[in-house]
């Protein structure tokens, strides 16, 4: 029986080092989205996706620079989307943070050679040219329930500084902040260490700048006049952006669209957690299928599922029991089991 399936697109930092080389020997559609990434590539004069997907070992310098890694996870997202089999009907796309670019194309609301542009052109202004920054905090428990009581401490944290600091992402269980340097200093001195495993948080992300935040206002500025060109139009299934508000099929308008995405989608909050909540209550979705590269998004996701009782889900546990039965709620490319079963 055909699945109802939302997918969601992951931002460019979930490429890492355990991904790299799952580009090639791809099905025709897929490697016909990378050759198309590769020839944006090489009419600017700089390195391939394939090329940088396929180096010898992973380099901060060039696989974490946003410059890179944007496309690279933008080829990567399209090329697992176009593997989904035909037991999935793909009823909804969200995306996170720069993957909402990775969900106009997977929708259809702007064609991968405008989408394309769209990431380059973006990417290349962060190019030796980071603004601010951004940093992770958790606010969930061992549960994944959310945290009132640190979510107080994090918006204290914002608000002591001095307008510096602020949301950039409301991701599942964990806040992105960012802000200017000195903001993202702020933050890192007034906000409790939490131990998560081998991590301490806050935990500073590197080569980000402020995205979500009002430090990148001047880059949308600049963003609204060089891709002025871009067709934007419905897309094909429905769309929800980082503030929750849907893009319907045949009805959507692509000025709002284009206002969105060049606009507030660059320098205010972006709420993934409200996007997929509303995507799950718009389309009715069976499954959730997060695209690679890798598993960033499988902890934010189970714990935005729990939290909106998602399929009567009320706790980890449930979580744990639905996804060990033959119809688990959420399925992802950067699981090899899970990338079998969707393929």
């Amino acid at each position: 029986m055909t699945r109802r399936a939302l997918l969601v697109c992951p931002g460019r930092g979930s490429y890492s080092k355990d991904v790299m080389g799952q580009l090639d020997n791809r099905s025709a559609a897929a490697s016909a989205i990378v050759d198309a990434c590769d020839a944006a590539r090489t009419a600017r004069g700089v390195p391939t996706i394939r090329d940088l997907d396929r180096a010898d070992r992973f380099s901060a310098v060039k696989h974490v620079a946003g410059e890179n890694a944007s496309l690279l996870t933008f080829a990567c997202s399209l090329a697992d989307a176009a593997e989904v089999s035909d037991a999935y009907d793909v009823v909804g796309v969200v995306g996170n943070s720069m993957g909402f670019y990775t969900a106009l194309a997977a929708s259809g609301a702007l064609s991968l050679e405008d989408a394309i542009m769209l990431v380059e052109t973006m990417a290349h202004y962060q190019t030796r040219n980071v603004q601010g920054g951004q940093l992770l905090y958790p606010f969930s428990g061992k549960d994944w329930r959310y945290n009132a009581a640190t979510l107080r401490v994090i918006d204290d944290a914002i608000a002591s500084s001095n307008g510096e600091a602020f949301w950039s992402i409301r991701l599942g269980n964990t806040a992105v902040l960012g802000g200017t340097d000195a903001g993202v200093r702020h933050l890192q001195q007034v906000l409790p260490p939490i131990e998560r495993g081998a991590r301490t948080f806050p935990m500073k992300l590197p080569l980000h700048s402020a995205f979500h935040t009002p430090v990148m206002r001047p880059t949308s500025d600049i963003a609204q006049v060089d891709l002025a060109g871009l067709n934007f139009r419905a897309p094909n299934v429905p769309l929800v952006s980082g503030h929750g508000d849907l893009f319907r099929p045949r009805w959507a308008s692509p000025d709002a669209l284009r206002a969105y995405t060049l606009g507030a989608q660059v320098y205010e909050p972006y709420d993934f957690t409200t996007s997929v909540g509303t995507a799950l209550r718009h389309t009715a979705a069976d499954v959730v299928i997060a695209l690679g590269p890798g598993n960033a998004l499988g902890g934010p996701l189970a714990a935005i599922l729990v939290n909106e009782g998602w399929h009567g889900l009320q706790s980890r546990a449930d979580f744990d029991a639905v996804q060990a039965s033959d119809e688990p709620v959420l399925l992802s490319f950067g699981m090899p089991d899970q990338r079998a079963r969707l393929t």
